[in-house]
This record gives structure tokens, C-alpha cells and sequence, in this order.
């Protein structure tokens, strides 16, 4: 019965919605004609009926489960648990760069996320503004009707003079605009089946603990039907702010402006999170515009010491400082606070979700501080140290990575336990495949590789840095250099492959380069011994910040939004982060390839054992590497040979599951199973095999479904390798060698950062070389653009020096 009575309030306020309308004063009535529930004890149905559908929902995955309020949440991450969300729109969100009328686009898009987060399971309220704006448009748009009417009348002329607007009273403009104001919210949420109802405050309110009590329970019954109130202060009759009433001890807070009202509302309908949307991105340290200002990502009680506000908003009473004040008194009750930009149009789209979401948007007001340095601030600490890298000799730099390399063998036991304690995490959640097990596990044979590795990247660092490419004498006196120099700050973000770690910090300290290391948490032990290494090594020449270990909660996604202190983005991992991560990375480059989709063409005039040593170790030696083959191409020919019949017969010995593309899948009556996509990387002991007709038709294929990573011809006619090696445009291309050679230590780059497909900068196998950039340097005596021009008295040499002679002494008298 209880259910059929809720049932029917929920329809008769869905009709209300869309025809008849209650007052925010109807509104009231009813609450106080309702049996009256205090703050702590809403009705026992309420509760009741509020457990029983969370329960079900939660076990559909609709909803989040409530918790228990008296904390806020800790870390961003957590947001996602969010139930019980108050959303304020600011007047600069709310309405038009003129101050009359309201942002429809803006506020449709806002109403679209209230509705979908509402539509999931959880409860979302709106704290508005806007309603003196859109009541100011309609008066004015009287008043100019009426000016214009008795005009024309007057002066029997249909053109018509200046007209001056009088001054609007505000209190006049909320009057006329609230009805509009609300039945835009109703035809906004009308589409994504949400109802609305509308409630008016003021302070007193809050004061008057009857009223308090009708508001609480008001809300909760909405909530409770799945409506969203929509609040806002009676600015038709409330009084002109006070100055200085934000706060009112630690246990009030007055009800000056939308700011306070949501931070209040908030606390007393114990929300799990207050989202204020203004104009700006959230918290500066300083005012925003000055050349120093830095987003604060993250605030913390204590820390308003440190900032300084700057002027209010064009419209609206409030301020930064008033925002900053009701989100700390919401976070001291239990509620956790957002303070971000809701009018940027890349973003207004999906601020709300993405802040749900756990992502790095606007500020976020935390109580608790994190015990080490956060990611921004270790950014900073990297490229100020990889500064002083990049200055010291290459023999010091050289000497930093013999000692790691030193090290590496010192350490192995404390290494492989760290090792072995991830190792038997992961083989106990039962969750990663072999393949990766493998990646993630060490040996004693892998660190002595890694070692020597090592010691070769501290061999090839001795002329890295500084190299002169270049040099011209521009004109007498006047002398041009091109020279090497690091790229900057490099974020490596590598999944559960703790080798990756050492290779990566040798290629850094020989390029100069400061380095920012994202590793998979499977990985966190090794990792976190390797990178102590690291900056044991470093310390030697006092440059230990310039390699960073990100080890707090943030997601990848973050991490690619520092666009302005990180240079370079290097992935090391599946096809599917690499992929993430270049449509994360909006600002910052990223060096890497997205698929390793790798091929094998077998030509008719291929000999047998190089066909089998080859395909074997491209596809069996180490399956989930990216240069590993996923499509054997074989020559029209070859079918129905003693040489085909000993390829499939050492797949099937190896245990490769074979797919048959569609040409191959004709030849045969009873074929393997049909691929799906000729574009597959398959990262197993799986492949593909499709037939050409010529070694044409394999370039054509390999360019329509390879990925430019590495291609292989088997042939010994020379002139058809030659043409495949020029026609095949990939990272790599090899005649008669596996496709396993794809590697920065097999071609002798020491080690690699990755391998890139990229047609920029570094393509193939990035070692030392690929993280390097150049300079321009001109050394003049007071030259200047005029003395070369037809008056001038300077000709142009442009007159190309020996790399290696030197400057010193050149110079001769004009």
C-alpha cells in the first residue's frame, strides 16, 4: 500500500512537471501538513523503501552503495562512490557573457549530466542561480516593447529614438524570472525523464529549526521519488547581503549567497559531494591571469594562508573567497567539496561526470594531505635536477650509469625478493595471463642483461649531449651551430615489465633528460627498489630528483593533462594503453606505436630452413612482444609443397593456433578457422595466414593491414628482397632475419625506450638518439638583420664548416 501511495505521488508530480505547477510556497504547505521527521530520524517507510531499492539496484550495478556520513572521501579516486551529489551553478555559469539571459547551450549540457548521473541510482540536487538574469531579460524586453509602443503613437513616426533603460532592481528581476527560470528546468529534464520541483529559501530558513526540519524532510521525500529539487534563495525577498557573514562560528553558516546556501544544503542533507561550478578552474594560489598562478589540484584545510584571492566574478555576490570558505565549512561536515569550471566549452560537456569519475578537474578539497610530494611538485623537482643533469660532463653521466649498473648485480637478492613478493601477489589473484608473468618476472641471466645493457648506454653517452650536427659560417664573425640537447621532462608510463625501469633511467641520464615513471601497481615492490637504485646512483652527483616515481593514486589520464611540464609521453605496454593513452594525451607528443602487427611473406624462391628458423622464432621465442609475427604471408607457389606442409606442421608442433585469412581459407575443404580481421594483433601463440599471388600484392597487403611496425621477406633472389625492402614502408623491413630483431639492445642501442611508428622525430627502436633534440646557436659581434640588407655593408657566406673544427681563433676583423 505504502509502494501504490509513493507510486501515485510520483505520477501526480510528473504531471505537475509537465503541466500544473507548485510553488515553492505549495511546496512548503505540504511539508508542514506532513507528520514532522527530524534531521536525524526521517520517516521509518522512507528509510525503509530507500534501503530496499539501494539494495537492488547495487546488485544490478545501477547505483553506488551509500556510506556512512561523518567523513569526506580522502582521495579523488573515491568520488566514484558518490551517492548523494549537490551540484551549484554559479551565476557566470548560469548565464550570458551579457549578464541578460541565460546560457541555454551551457545549461542543457549540465542538465544532460544531472540526468544520466540521476538515471544511474544516485540522488542529485542543484543549487541555481541565474533567475535575476533571466528576469532582467524579460523586463527589459518589456520595457522596450512599451517604450516602443508609446513612441510610435507619439510621434506618428515608425523610426524610433534612442531609448534609455532605467536601472533594474534585482529583487524585481528574480521576481519575474524564477517561473521562467524553473519551467526551463522542467522542459530541460522532461527529456531524459527526470522530474524537477522547485524550492525557494532564504536565511531565516535555517534559523527557524521547524522550517529546517520541513525543508529536510521535503527534500528527502523527493529524493526518495526520484525527483531533482532545484534550490535556490528567494533573491525576490531576501535582504541585501552583509558584509562579512560567510561564516558565523564553526557550526553556522549564513546563507549570504548560492555559495553558502549549497555548502549549508549539503551538509544538512548529509551529501557525499558538492560540485561548484564557476568561471574559473578552480583554486590558484594567486590570482588567476598573473604570470605565477598555478592550479591547485588538491586543497587542504590550514593552506589559505598561502593564496591570494583576486576580484569576484562578473556577475553574481559571491567570490572566490566565498566559495573557498563554504567548501571548507561543507568538508569540516562531512561532505567532500569540487570547485571547477563550468562554462569552457571544450569541457562543460562532461565536467560533472568526469569529476564523479575521479578525474583531475577543478580542485579538490581533501582533509587529508598525502605524506610525500605531489605529482606536480615532483615534476618540478625533475626537470630542475635534469637541468643540472644535462649540464654535467658526459663523464659524470657516464659514471652515474656504471654505477647502476654496478648496483644491479650488488643488490640481485634484494631485487628478486622484491620480485618474488610480486610475483606470488600476482599469481594468487589468479588474474594475469602467463605472458604477462613472464614480463614481470626477473632472473639473475635477466639483471646480468640488464647490466650490460647498461654499460653500453654508459659507452655511447660519452658524445650524446652537445654534439655539434651543424655548422655554417653565416658571414665573417658570425657562426651557426646545430647541437644536440635532452627533450626535457619524459613520462614513461610502462605496465607490469619492472626491467623496462633501469633500461629507461640509463637512456635518461645519458640523453640529460629528466624522467617521470609511471609503473603498474602489479610491479610496485621491484619497481620501488629499482628506482632506489636509480637515485643511489644519482646521488653521486647530487642530481637524485631528476628521476621520479609516481606512486600516489593518479590515473594515467591525468597524468597526460600536464601538458605544461611534461615534453614527452613514451607508453610501454599493450596495444590498449598505448591507445589510451594517445587519445588522453591531448597537448603532450607521444612516442610509441599503437599495434605490433608484424609480418612474415614467404616468396616462392624462400629456402626451407630459413623459412622454418625464421617463422619459428618471429612467432614461438616470445609471443606477446610487439615484434612478434601475427600474419604469415605465403606465395601462391608454396601451397601444396613439401615446404608448406613442414610450416603448418611446425605451427601445429609449437601450438599455434592457426586462423586462415580469406584467400587462404578458399584453397582449403576443411579449413582452420576464418579470421575475423586481417588486422589483428594477437600477442599469443596464435596467427594468421593469408596467400598472395606476388611479392607486390604482399606490400600491398602488409601496407592496407600492418601497423609500420616490422616486416620480413624469406627469399633468395636478391633483387625481389631489395625491392621489398624499398617498397615496404615500416619502422623496420629485414630480408631473411627474424622479426625478433626489432630491438634497441639487438641493434645495439644498449636498450630502448620503446619502438616507434611514428614518422617524426624517432621511428623503429628509440634508444639514446631518439630522446635527444636540437639547438640553434649563433655566436655574432653586434650583428644585426640591417647589415645584411641592400644598404647594408655585410654579405651572406652561408658557408658550411667541418663538424669538428673549432670556433676558437676564427675570428677575423671585418
Amino acid at each position: 500500500m505504502q509502494r501504490m501511495r509513493s507510486l501515485r505521488f510520483h505520477v501526480a508530480a510528473c504531471q505537475h512537471g509537465r503541466g500544473e505547477k507548485w510553488s515553492s510556497h505549495e511546496l512548503m504547505w505540504r511539508s508542514e501538513l506532513q507528520p514532522k521527521h527530524t534531521e536525524l530520524e526521517p520517516a521509518n517507510e522512507v528509510l525503509q523503501f530507500a534501503e530496499q531499492v539501494e539494495s537492488a539496484s547495487v546488485s544490478q550495478g545501477k547505483m553506488p552503495l551509500a556510506r556512512a556520513h561523518g567523513k569526506s572521501f580522502a582521495h579523488r579516486s573515491e568520488l566514484r562512490q558518490a551517492k548523494r551529489i549537490v551540484v551549484k551553478l554559479g551565476s557566470a555559469v548560469v548565464t550570458r557573457g551579457d549578464e541578460c539571459g541565460l546560457a541555454l547551450g551551457r545549461l542543457a549540457s549540465i542538465v544532460e549530466q544531472v540526468a544520466m548521473l540521476q538515471n544511474q541510482g544516485r540522488e542529485m540536487m542543484i543549487v541555481t542561480s541565474g533567475a535575476v538574469a533571466f528576469g532582467k531579460q524579460r523586463l527589459r524586453h518589456e520595457i522596450l516593447l512599451s517604450q516602443s509602443v508609446r513612441q510610435a503613437l507619439h510621434s506618428g513616426q515608425n523610426q524610433l529614438k534612442d531609448m534609455s533603460l532605467p536601472v533594474l532592481e534585482a529583487r524585481a528581476c528574480a521576481a519575474a524570472g524564477q517561473s521562467g527560470l524553473m519551467a526551463l528546468y522542467e522542459a530541460m529534464f522532461t527529456q531524459y525523464s527526470t522530474c524537477t520541483a522547485q524550492i525557494l529559501v532564504t536565511n531565516l530558513d535555517f534559523h527557524d529549526d521547524q522550517k529546517r526540519r520541513n525543508l529536510n524532510s521535503t527534500l528527502h521525500e523527493l529524493l526518495r521519488m526520484n525527483i531533482v529539487p532545484i534550490i535556490n534563495t528567494n533573491d525576490a525577498v531576501v535582504p541585501p547581503p552583509e558584509p562579512n557573514s560567510d561564516l558565523q562560528g564553526v557550526n553556522v553558516i549564513s546563507i549570504k549567497d548560492n555559495d553558502s546556501l549549497a555548502a549549508r544544503l549539503a551538509v544538512e542533507m548529509r551529501a557525499d559531494l558538492l560540485i561548484a561550478l564557476s568561471d574559473v578552474e578552480g583554486l590558484y594560489d594567486s590570482p588567476p591571469g598573473t604570470d605565477d598562478a598555478k592550479l591547485l589540484d588538491t586543497f587542504y584545510p590550514g593552506d589559505q594562508q598561502s593564496i591570494t584571492y583576486g576580484t569576484k566574478s562578473r556577475v553574481g555576490i559571491g567570490g572566490m573567497e566565498a566559495k573557498v570558505k563554504a567548501a571548507l565549512w561543507a568538508l569540516q561536515g562531512g561532505t567532500s567539496v569540487v570547485i571547477a569550471n563550468g562554462t569552457h566549452p571544450k569541457v562543460t560537456g562532461h565536467v560533472i561526470t568526469d569529476i564523479v569519475e575521479g578525474k583531475k578537474v577543478g580542485t579538490f578539497f581533501s582533509e587529508v594531505k598525502p605524506a610525500g610530494p605531489t605529482v606536480e611538485q615532483q615534476t618540478d623537482m625533475a626537470r630542475t635536477a635534469g637541468r643540472t643533469l644535462a649540464s654535467l660532463l658526459p663523464e659524470q653521466r657516464s659514471e652515474i650509469i656504471y654505477t647502476m649498473a654496478d648496483l644491479l648485480s650488488e643488490k640481485r637478492e634484494e631485487i628478486l625478493s622484491a620480485n618474488k613478493k610480486d610475483l606470488e601477489f600476482a599469481i594468487n589473484s589468479g588474474r594475469m595471463p602467463a605472458s604477462m608473468l613472464k614480463r614481470l618476472s626477473l632472473s639473475p641471466s635477466k639483471l646480468n642483461s640488464l647490466a650490460i645493457g647498461l654499460r653500453q648506454i654508459a659507452v655511447s653517452s660519452q658524445d650524446s649531449v652537445g654534439r655539434v650536427l651543424r655548422r655554417t659560417r653565416v658571414a665573417n664573425n658570425l657562426d651557426l651551430e646545430q647541437i644536440t640537447v635532452p627533450i626535457g621532462v619524459l613520462l614513461v608510463i610502462f605496465e607490469s615489465r619492472p626491467d623496462c625501469l633501469p633500461q629507461v633511467s640509463a637512456l635518461a641520464i645519458a640523453s640529460g633528460n629528466a624522467l617521470l615513471l609511471k609503473g603498474g601497481k602489479d610491479a610496485a615492490n621491484t619497481n620501488r627498489i629499482l628506482h632506489e637504485l636509480a637515485q643511489e646512483a644519482l646521488s653521486m652527483h647530487n642530481v637524485r630528483d631528476a628521476i621520479q616515481l609516481v606512486s600516489t593514486r593518479e590515473e594515467v589520464e591525468d597524468l597526460c593533462r600536464l601538458e605544461k611540464m611534461i615534453d614527452l609521453i613514451i607508453p610501454r605496454g599493450s596495444s590498449q594503453l598505448v591507445r589510451d593513452i594517445q587519445r588522453a594525451a591531448k597537448g603532450i607528443p607521444v612516442l610509441g606505436h599503437s599495434e605490433g602487427i608484424c609480418h612474415v611473406y614467404v616468396d616462392h624462391e624462400a629456402s626451407i630452413d630459413k623459412v622454418l628458423k625464421i617463422v619459428r622464432d618471429s612467432k614461438c621465442d616470445y609471443p606477446a612482444a610487439c615484434n612478434a609475427m601475427e600474419t604469415l604471408l605465403v606465395h601462391r607457389d608454396v601451397l601444396r609443397t613439401p615446404l608448406f606442409d613442414q610450416i603448418i606442421d611446425l605451427l601445429r608442433t609449437e601450438q599455434v593456433k592457426i586462423h586462415a585469412g580469406p584467400r587462404f581459407a578458399s584453397y582449403l575443404t576443411f579449413s582452420p578457422s576464418e579470421v575475423k580481421s586481417l588486422r589483428t594483433e594477437y600477442g599469443d601463440l596464435e596467427c594468421c595466414i593469408e596467400v598472395v599471388d606476388s611479392m607486390q600484392e604482399a606490400v600491398d597487403h602488409i601496407h592496407k593491414y600492418g601497423s609500420s611496425h616490422t616486416d620480413v621477406i624469406v627469399t633468395e633472389n636478391e633483387e625481389t628482397a631489395e625491392q621489398f625492402l624499398q617498397l615496404v614502408d615500416s619502422a623496420c623491413v629485414f630480408w631473411n632475419a627474424s622479426s625478433r630483431f626489432a630491438d634497441g639492445y639487438r641493434f645495439g642501442l644498449g636498450a630502448e625506450v620503446g619502438i616507434s611508428t611514428a614518422r617524426i622525430h624517432a621511428r623503429g627502436p628509440v634508444g639514446l638518439e631518439g630522446l635527444l633534440t636540437t639547438k640553434w646557436v649563433l655566436r655574432g659581434d653586434g650583428h644585426t638583420a640591417a647589415d645584411f640588407s641592400e644598404q647594408g655593408s655585410m654579405k651572406f657566406l652561408h658557408e658550411n664548416l667541418p663538424v669538428a673544427q673549432p670556433l676558437t681563433g676564427q675570428r677575423t676583423s671585418n
